[in-house]
């Protein structure tokens, strides 16, 4: 069986990744602060940031392929640490895109959807990034980066991802489901528009990305919606008949980082690759059991 190198196997999408691909891959999955157990796959603690430790990990392994998630994806400690988030989300994946075409093997980099202005979507692979935010820069520095050192990559631009939490990490609706459970109410934005996916969808996107892309891909879900849109989903299918939505204009609520308005991916190029997202509600309601025992 192929080996299969995943960083970040202690997130939320690099879990899902791995439990994904165990089953047709040898998976070696990656971790540094949060040390975790995936039945089915071995398990490797490294500091990605130490280039020789990085090396010696692939002559070890000597992988078949990479799928790299590991990065700090909050939008607004990148703002606030620009010098000490860009080791991890920029000089990292350049390296590890060195080795990968040193070893000639399938390299696919998780980049984001907010390498956009929020400002002209739908976004295809051809319109032009136009980050506003330091964690929108740095993606698309690691994305031209890894371009030049190995033009074969899958650079695959993400959506928001949701979906049953792993050990160590889980998705952006727990604390929205969170909260209704305790009866508290959301404040949720209206007027800021996303395109998600489940992780189960997200991680055969990946993988599919992995064996048939080089280049641009966007693996965006079907339906473009808000967090507050998402916040009446999530209620009326989990049956949380008295929670409070507080619709919210991004005006409201002032942050580090700014928020784009609109992310929202076309990703018919996947689908034609035969990426097969579901629609939200349908993904919700096959989990809702486990969603309502592990938020």
């Amino acid at each position: 069986m192929k080996k299969l190198i995943i960083t970040g196997a202690s997130g939320f999408l690099g879990w899902n990744i791995a439990n994904s691909a165990k089953d047709i891959w040898d998976v070696y999955g990656i971790v540094f602060s949060h040390v975790i157990k995936i039945p089915g796959v071995k398990i490797i603690e490294a500091d990605l940031r130490n280039t020789e430790e990085l090396k010696e990990l692939f002559k070890k392994i000597s992988p078949h392929g990479v799928i790299h998630t590991a990065a700090i994806t909050n939008p607004n400690y990148c703002e606030l640490n620009e010098k000490e988030t860009k080791k991890i989300n920029v000089d990292v994946p350049l390296h590890m895109a060195s080795l990968c075409g040193e070893y000639n093997i399938p390299f696919a980099f998780t980049s984001t959807d907010l390498v956009f202005d929020g400002l002209h979507a739908p976004y295809r692979e051809e319109d032009t990034p136009s980050p506003v935010s330091i964690y929108g820069e740095q993606k698309i520095s690691a994305e031209e980066g890894i371009k030049q050192i190995y033009p074969d990559v899958a650079i695959c631009r993400m959506p928001l991802i949701f979906g049953i939490p792993g050990p160590a990490a889980s998705s952006f609706i727990q604390p929205m489901i969170k909260d209704m459970k305790e009866g508290r109410p959301l404040n949720l934005f209206t007027d800021e528009f996303r395109t998600p996916v489940s992780g189960s969808s997200a991680a055969e996107g990946l993988l599919l990305a992995l064996e048939h892309v080089k280049g641009l891909i966007h693996l965006g879900g079907i339906e473009r919606i808000s967090r507050y849109d998402m916040g009446i989903l999530l209620k009326d299918i989990l049956g949380f008949s008295n929670v409070r939505l507080v619709p919210k204009l991004q005006r409201d609520i002032i942050m580090a980082a700014q928020r784009p308005k609109d992310v929202s991916l076309d990703s018919s190029k996947a689908r034609k690759l035969g990426f097969k997202p579901y629609n939200i509600s349908d993904e919700l309601k096959k989990i809702k059991k486990e969603l309502l025992v592990e938020s």
